[in-house]
């Protein structure tokens, strides 16, 4: 609701009776990352109040899961953040895999992590091309569509895929990899080492871009553990937690990963984290293409029934997808379909804080912080 205030106009005149303006922004706004609302009570030109509206694109895929099998969920889950649909596949397969206790042929382990990782790029690139946008630097979002494609065509080799890959499966991927595929993938990923590196010299210095985002949206180390934050938004703020090195899963624990961390918790700061992690995931690539070049022949999915059916019980796996964590929590009667499938989503948490960061800030300021969340809104309402 509108608060009142009155304002004294000059020496012995009388008060003026103000309010303070409500400000939509969204839910069909072109500042915003999707369909999400944002309610924003102004004080002139300052943000006193900032309540984020979510659910416009809420689509029900947890309820949806209960009553597809396993194979079928994986068309859901690789669309609620459609930049890391190929991450999202790998949280539900290894859920299942955890109930089922089935053991993933070792080349499928290390094709997941290298997949993993690329996909983190393709999510990567478009923030970071994405965001100066919002900015005013029209210019960043062709180099990153460029490097995006250098990736994306090696991904659509091995899966038919360019955005829903649809190439995990229950105990490994659906199809080997193709004759040559890890010479192309290496030759793509030095190439998009090299043209980040120009998108980088493209951004970083500029004045207008460093002056629009240091210390602006501040988040603290303990805001952002308050509210779940994670990913790059965390580590910006100081968090220094990676589930790849602090929980492994898949084969990470026999990779040196790197966690690209920053104090200062503002938007710069969460750029820089975006755009470093970028190298550090292309370095995890080359060693996961060394390890593969190296493995014997083998398969890439275990042997399993043609309906697969989870044992009673329950298990909860979570993932460092690349806009955070992702957790999945499967509840099992001994059925081909989960009887509950709940998602712990990345964006959601994210989100949430934003109150905290634009409460006190400037309106002009509010597309930089929100920008800077690096969010996709069907994951925030799933």
């Amino acid at each position: 609701m509108s608060t009142e205030r009155t304002v004294a106009i000059g020496s012995g005149a009388g008060e003026l009776a103000t309010e303070d303006m409500v400000l939509n922004i969204g839910p069909q706004h072109p500042a915003t990352h999707g369909v999400l609302r944002l309610r924003i009570t102004l004080d002139g030109e300052r943000i006193t109040e900032v309540e984020p509206i979510i659910g416009y694109m809420h689509r029900g895929a947890e309820k949806l899961f209960e009553a597809r099998d396993y194979r079928q969920i994986i068309v859901l889950a690789n669309r609620h953040d459609w930049l890391s649909a190929f991450c999202n596949e790998l949280g539900v397969v290894l859920a299942v895999e955890r109930m089922t206790g089935l053991e993933v042929p070792v080349r499928a382990v290390w094709a997941r992590m290298l997949l993993a990782e690329l996909n983190r790029v393709l999510n990567h690139l478009m923030f970071l091309g994405s965001y100066p946008i919002e900015l005013g630097a029209i210019t960043p979002i062709f180099y990153a569509f460029r490097e995006r494609e250098v990736i994306q065509q090696v991904m659509e080799e091995i899966s038919g895929g360019r955005m829903h890959y649809m190439f995990n499966r229950v105990g490994g991927l659906k199809d080997d990899l193709p004759a040559g595929w890890l010479t192309r993938t290496g030759q793509a990923v030095a190439q998009v080492r090299r043209g980040a590196r120009e998108i980088q010299n493209l951004i970083m210095d500029n004045e207008i871009f460093q002056a629009r985002t240091r210390g602006v949206g501040v988040l603290s180390a303990g805001q952002a553990a308050e509210y779940g934050v994670s990913g790059p938004v965390a580590r910006a703020s100081g968090l220094d937690f990676d589930l790849r090195r602090d929980d492994p899963y898949l084969a990470y624990d026999e990779l040196d990963v790197p966690v690209v961390t920053r104090t200062e918790g503002d938007c710069l700061a969460r750029f820089e984290c975006l755009f470093e992690e970028v190298f550090a995931s292309l370095g995890l690539a080359e060693q996961c293409l060394d390890r593969l070049a190296a493995l014997p022949p083998g398969p890439i999915r275990a042997r399993t029934s043609k309906v697969v059916k989870a044992p009673a019980g329950h298990t909860y796996a979570w993932t460092e997808n690349p806009l955070g964590v992702n957790g999945y929590y499967l509840v099992s009667r001994g059925e081909k379909t989960p009887w509950r499938l709940k998602l712990r989503t990345a964006s959601f948490n994210n989100v949430q804080v934003l109150p905290e960061l634009m409460r006190g800030s400037l309106l002009a300021d509010m597309i930089a912080i929100l920008g800077s969340m690096f969010f996709v809104v069907g994951d925030i309402d799933k």
